[in-house]
């Protein structure tokens, strides 16, 4: 019973891209690992930018700063 957890941030996903990554991720999962799709299950997470960290900073920060022309 895989449980599979997918982590996004940035601008919200639409609901079609949502049902897309969840219908091709549980496919994966079906041809790879030969797993009952309806014993797989798919969370999608959106984490707000200022939220997530990478490099010491954040990713809202991160952003911003690139908008700005700056090198991040």
């Amino acid at each position: 019973m895989p449980y599979i957890n997918v982590q996004l941030t940035g601008d919200k996903l639409a609901t079609e891209k949502k049902l897309e990554l969840i219908q091709r991720i549980t496919q994966v999962f079906v041809d790879v690992l030969q797993k009952d799709p309806g014993h797989t299950f798919i969370v999608i997470q959106e984490i707000e930018p200022e939220n997530w960290g990478v490099h010491g900073t954040s990713v809202a920060l991160r952003r911003a700063a690139r908008a700005r022309g700056e090198k991040v």
